[in-house]
């Protein structure tokens, strides 16, 4: 398994190319939806801010406070966790989830926004990083689809996600793309 220092390295880098690609789309590019199930770039943006903050750092923390979410919570890790922690990524699949209220994120304000966003997820995840040494590896916390997670692997997982995201990324410029031509 990647150190939380190497991880921390590599979702630096993640962000900055997050950055750049955002500093060459204006807000139409953004709020831009192939169709009324996906996502526009903006709304994938808000939807990493929102998870690492609202979720995954939040259980970090949780783990890190062996507070009651914690102790209520046992189990193993799912196959799929196992795998994705032994290859240090998620698997390059689409994932879908029905569009409802309470998870499909909510069209950005402002370019402003995103890249405030992005800095304070890279604040907070400098800060944790140093905090994962006084982590009890028992403090778990379930994840949907990966099972019990410490804090470490909940703060791992911020990483691999902000990459798995690429390829939506990728494929949403594509559609832009071909869209205007």
């Amino acid at each position: 398994m990647r150190s939380t220092t190497e991880a921390l390295q590599a979702f630096e880098a993640t962000i900055e190319r997050y950055l750049v690609e955002l500093e060459n789309l204006d807000m139409e590019q953004l709020l831009a939806k192939p169709n009324e199930e996906e996502w526009s770039i903006g709304q994938m943006y808000m939807h990493l801010i929102q998870s690492a903050q609202f979720l995954q750092l939040r259980n970090v923390d949780q783990c890190l406070a062996g507070s009651e979410a914690v102790l209520g919570s046992t189990g193993e890790k799912t196959d799929n966790g196992r795998a994705a922690f032994e290859l240090g990524s998620l698997p390059p699949i689409r994932i879908r989830v029905p569009a409802s209220p309470q998870y499909t994120p909510q069209q950005p304000e402002s370019k402003k926004q995103l890249i405030e966003g992005l800095h304070s997820v890279a604040e907070r995840m400098k800060r944790t990083e140093i905090a994962l040494s006084q982590a009890v590896e028992g403090n778990t916390i379930l994840h949907p689809g990966l099972g019990a997670l410490n804090a470490t692997e909940w703060f791992l997982l911020v990483e691999m996600h902000y990459r798995h995201h690429l390829l939506q990324l990728e494929r949403l410029k594509n559609f832009q793309k071909i869209a205007n031509e």
